[in-house]
């Protein structure tokens, strides 16, 4: 890996794959869903080792240290030595929440119907 100084953010967030494509990081970009330092970004902002960027994935706000910066996409077992996670622990807590949310949230005949749901079927059309 080349080391280089400062790095365009776009290609960074596509280098340690936050984003499956370039042109998505540079569109999250556009959208103002990525931040450094709280304040949104062009995708063409240059970034360097210390910088700290946000990233907007509703309804959580991620945080990154930058450890180190690079051009080129590199495998998922290197991407922590380029990147620390420093999210809020209430931002993953939001998280959690919602995930638990969902679950206990299921409104009675939308969906896959659940196993009692098939029983109770299969006992009325079978007397």
């Amino acid at each position: 890996m080349s080391e280089v100084a400062e790095v365009r953010i776009d290609k960074w967030l596509w280098a340690v794959r936050l984003f499956k494509t370039r042109s998505q990081a540079s569109e999250a970009c556009k959208k103002r869903q990525v931040m450094v330092e709280n304040s949104p970004v062009k995708s063409s902002r240059n970034i360097k080792p210390g910088d700290i960027v946000q990233l907007k994935k509703p309804p959580v706000i991620y945080s990154y240290k930058v450890l180190q910066v690079t051009e080129k996409r590199m495998g998922a077992k290197l991407v922590p030595d380029f990147l620390k996670d420093v999210t809020p622990a209430d931002q993953l807590e939001i998280l959690e929440l919602q995930k638990i949310n969902l679950h206990l949230n299921r409104t009675k005949g939308t969906g896959r119907p659940t196993k009692k749901d098939r029983r109770d079927l299969e006992d009325f059309f079978s007397d």
